[in-house]
């Protein structure tokens, strides 16, 4: 991932990052104000330099937010004009004051900010930033609080963790300004003391032997301001041994369902509370976590928990001498949670996207972990998949927010056959792991281990990898795991926290990131993986996904990162080949194949082609299990294919693997995938007018079928990206309205980020005749690249040398596997012209005789090898000396067909959509089973009592059509 790609997603307010790469210093006038008063930011610019800090043309953007009356930290509202990280609003500019050299803005806060239903404001926070803010163009953060009626919490701080020992006492001080007020002291929610009519405020609370949560609330003339504070009793260390067999996480007792054992490796930490809904989050000592003395981890059982019940908790962990800048408590949701609710994003999730979610509990702030003992197991439908080829995949990389309007996993399922019918072998998601917001492209990655709720629970997540194995098709998964960002509880316990709001970058204690990244292209933290606290993480993650959701492979986001000998300016070496780099990408894949020998492990890397080739190359002979590993490569081709299909001259042979120096097939070529540009868009936009116009929208969609040809018929993995296959024109740079808004534009933008609109879906494209003829036009080639075994062969890419002047518009490949029968497919000779004229392309078949056109099953005889043959401006051809075995067909369902799954089925099946009534007849037409009633698609239609045999299965949907398949029952 380029990091211009991440930043404008991934930034919100409530996220600290920490040091900043410059410091200012401010002001406001007038010093004290209410929401109502317009007030003036005064930056200084000689406490900065400008070109250091990224600032041209004096062009310098405030980025603020606002907090709740009581401050709570999960009230923070971005300002609704910051605009993107990327490309900050003009309506925030500072107005830059030349005489004095200072930057300036007015406005007043409750017109600015302008809450929901004009919810008063306590506090606003801002920073001042470049205006595209990538490469952490900002400066610190500044807290102002709101109102000429405030109170000053001098003893203890403000949300500080005072650490005692039992018995101990903490005295408690403050003030108030605009006059007298009346102060509540509350501890644990019950009164501790009330004094009234006073300006300040003192009191000492002794012989304290429990934990303690306080909120001073102080009140003036109907107004009230909450100041909180903690006491956190020191429990003494119990060292006990942790029971044998425990993981990371929550261990649930497979013979005690009232019973689980909860395991947090935090070194350095002094001791740790449990608190959660079994305790009301007041944590005694009997929730503090035992040390088991051998590991260094703190442990603890919890008892007495009832069958299927959602329990919620945090661990409250505890360093009495922290580092400098960092916290002594951090309260936070267990890193290897697989279910967090999170008090930011959850309000916004659909129910009907994630039925009966989890209340987050009142009270509470960051995310908590859910625990539920006595789990019903999902019941797989499809256990014993086989994984298609290597050599053979079709990955279709899709992103679940953009692909149909409900963006979920249900919406994935409801559409497989759409997935079925192209004959791709893979999907392949873009991170699908609980990530910090709902609508992201997922790579601000904050547990690994848990999925993000906005698209779906669980057991939805499953279903659709269980239909997609019962229609042969692998799932392939996008993970980040080069990085983590600020919810991270691995980098929250270790962070530098200056302003003490919670968030950090990681501090120099942190034992799993670095504080500074060791490469280019950092988002978020920086893993260090030579750390063995890191590595163990990162296992414990492909192993969940791959146990847990049978999931078949990754695609490993931003391998460069992957090292630790270089730094965050140095493009030089972290694109170079860092000698640790190799050795811990090779241990991670290992460690997939170790539990699953076929795992596909894909990098994400686009680096040199001698330091791919230890990974593609890796493992290809010697396996015990005679399974041939090796890594798969990304091959990124967009500028190559577009232009051609521009109608300007280019070539493609570095799509496949041969030109990287790979010696199995582990190059995984693309012309789009979701970092580039589209093919149709850069089509429509500079293609080429001279005859053939690829600028209107229906020659582009002919000509993308050439690239498919020149494309997907290399042999050796390849992807393609949403929609591809019916021509998406819209740029990457599409905003959510249907616009385009680009870094480039008069007035910058970046929609990059932006969900996109479903045209595809709401002008049902697969109708459009120009769209479904590309559509199945790349459907035929797939199956031929999956089912026919010249396709895994050998292959040479040679522009015709006919006519010099237009060499690389016309494209010629050799597909040849001699090893084959002589009397089946083994010679295949694909022929491209992207010119906008008709051209005569000399085939140079590799012997005479009949050659079959596969994609229409016409014949040619060829006399003369050398005899040339006319394409037309943007068509193809595609021969073979054999016929495919492959069927050539235009009989592909449209996008309401039904899959019925498994099939053949033994005593259950499962439909793709839902159904209003099911029949079963027998071939003798007789009715031998009905099913009435409305089936979602989860219903589970029951077939034990029928025989042995070939039944005709009837379907009618919600919509009254009807829809007849073939079901063989075991």
């Amino acid at each position: 991932m380029k990091n211009i790609t991440l930043i404008a997603l991934l930034f919100t307010s409530m996220i600290s990052f920490g040091q900043s790469p410059f410091v200012v210093t401010n002001s406001v006038s007038p010093l004290t104000f209410e929401e109502t008063t317009s007030i003036t930011i005064t930056i200084n610019g000689n406490s900065f330099n400008e070109t250091t800090a990224g600032i041209v043309g004096n062009a310098l953007y405030l980025w603020s937010w606002s907090f709740d009356v009581n401050n709570a930290p999960g009230s923070i509202l971005d300002c609704p004009t910051n605009g993107s990280w990327t490309n900050s609003n003009e309506a925030n500019r500072l107005t830059y004051n030349s005489g004095s050299d200072t930057y300036s803005i007015t406005f007043t806060p409750n017109v600015f900010y302008n809450r929901p239903g004009g919810a008063p404001i306590g506090r606003i926070g801002f920073l001042v930033k470049a205006k595209d803010g990538t490469g952490d163009k900002k400066s610190q953060d500044t807290l102002l609080d709101v109102g000429l009626f405030q109170v000053n919490l001098t003893s203890p701080n403000v949300n500080s963790s005072t650490i005692i020992t039992s018995g101990g006492s903490l005295s408690i001080a403050a003030n108030s300004t605009n006059g007298n007020s009346d102060y509540n002291l509350y501890a644990n929610g019950v009164l501790l003391n009330n004094v009234n009519g006073v300006a300040s405020y003192a009191y000492n609370h002794t012989s304290i032997s429990s934990n303690q949560t306080y909120e001073l609330q102080v009140t003036q003339s109907g107004v009230t301001k909450i100041k909180k504070f903690n006491v956190i009793v020191n429990p003494g260390t119990v060292n006990a041994a942790m029971p044998s067999g425990m993981i990371d996480g929550i261990n649930y007792n497979s013979g005690d369902v009232t019973k689980a054992t909860l395991v947090l490796d935090a070194p350095g930490k002094d001791f740790v509370y449990v608190a959660g809904s079994f305790n009301n989050w007041q944590p005694g000592t009997s929730y503090s976590m035992k040390k088991d003395p051998a590991s260094g981890k703190f442990w603890l059982e919890l008892m007495g928990l009832t069958s299927g019940v959602n329990n919620l908790y945090q661990y409250w962990v505890v360093d009495t001498t922290p580092i400098a800048n960092s916290p002594s408590l951090v309260k936070t949701a267990d890193p290897y949670s697989t279910l967090v609710l999170s008090p930011f994003d959850d309000p916004f999730i659909p129910a009907t996207t994630y039925p009966n979610l989890p209340l987050y509990p009142a009270g509470q702030d960051r995310e908590v972990t859910v625990l539920q003992t006595g789990q019903t197991p999902y019941s797989w439908i499809n256990s014993s998949f086989a994984k298609p080829k290597k050599e053979d995949l079709i990955i279709y990389e899709a992103l679940v927010r953009d692909f149909d309007s409900d963006r979920n996993f249900q919406d994935l399922i409801d559409k497989i056959s759409y997935f079925k019918n192209l004959k791709v072998n893979a999907i392949q998601l873009m991170p699908v792991m609980e990530f910090e917001g709902n609508e992201s492209w997922g790579y601000n990655t904050s547990f690994h281990l848990a999925l993000d709720k906005f698209y779906g629970t669980s057991n939805k997540f499953k279903e659709f990898v269980d239909l997609c194995h019962t229609n042969g098709i692998a799932v392939i998964l996008d993970v980040a795991l080069n990085h983590a960002f600020g919810r991270n509880p691995m980098n929250r316990m270790w962070m530098n926290d200056p302003d003490n709001d919670g968030w950090g970058d990681p501090a120099s204690d942190n034992p799993y990131f670095n504080t500074v990244a060791r490469h280019s292209y950092s988002v978020g933290s920086d893993f260090n993986h030579t750390s063995a606290l890191t590595k163990n993480y990162v296992k414990r993650v492909v192993k969940h996904w791959i146990e847990e959701y049978k999931i078949d492979g990754f695609r490993w986001d931003l391998t460069k990162g992957f090292t630790q000998n270089c730094t965050s300016g140095d493009d030089g070496c972290t694109n170079g080949e860092p000698t640790d780099r190799v050795p811990i990408l090779k241990d991670y894949a290992d460690y997939g194949w170790s539990l699953d020998p076929t795992h596909y492990t894909i990098f994400e890397h686009l680096g040199t082609d001698s330091e791919e080739q230890k990974w593609a190359n890796y493992r290809l002979t010697g396996e015990v299990d005679g399974i041939p590993k090796g890594i798969m490569m990304w091959g990124k081709m967009t500028d190559n294919y577009a232009t051609l299909t521009k109608g300007f001259v280019d070539d493609v042979k570095r799509v496949g693997h041969s030109s990287h120096g790979f010696t199995a097939k582990r190059l995984v070529g693309y012309a789009e995938s979701h970092d580039e540009e589209r093919v149709m868009y850069k089509n429509l936009t500079e293609g080429n007018t001279a005859g053939h116009n690829a600028r209107l929208l229906n020659v582009a969609l002919s000509r993308m079928k050439a690239m498919g040809a020149m494309h997907i018929l290399v042999p050796g993995p390849k992807m393609i990206w949403h929609f591809g296959a019916l021509g998406w024109e819209s740029s990457i740079f599409t905003c959510n309205n249907g616009t385009t808004n680009f870094p480039t534009d008069p007035a910058p933008g970046d929609c990059k980020l932006d969900k996109k609109p479903q045209p595809q879906w709401v002008n049902n494209w697969l109708l459009d005749a120009n769209r479904f003829s590309l559509y199945s036009t790349w459907a035929k080639m797939n199956a031929l690249k999956i089912n026919e075994p010249v396709f895994e062969g050998n292959y040479d890419i040679i522009p015709d040398v006919v006519s010099p002047a237009t060499t690389g518009v016309k494209q010629r490949m050799y597909i040849y596997d001699n090893s084959l029968p002589a009397n089946s497919l083994r010679n295949v000779v694909v022929l491209a012209n992207f010119s906008v004229a008709a051209l005569n392309v000399k085939p140079d078949f590799p012997y005479t005789g009949t050659w079959y056109n596969l994609m229409d099953n016409t014949s040619i005889n060829v006399t003369n090898t050398a005899t040339v043959i006319n394409i037309p401006a943007g068509e193809f051809r595609v021969y073979g000396n054999q016929l495919a075995t492959t069927l050539a067909t235009n009989d592909f369902e449209l996008a309401k067909s039904i899959t019925l799954y498994p099939n053949p089925a033994n005593d259950k099946f499962v439909l793709s959509n839902s159904a209003s009534n099911v029949e079963v007849y027998n071939l003798t037409g007789q009715l031998v089973k009905t099913f009435k009633g409305n089936f979602e698609t989860s219903h589970v239609f029951l077939i034990d009592d029928l025989n042995t045999g070939i039944y005709l299965v009837r379907i009618n949907d919600d919509n009254k059509r009807q829809t007849t398949t073939k079901l063989v029952k075991e």
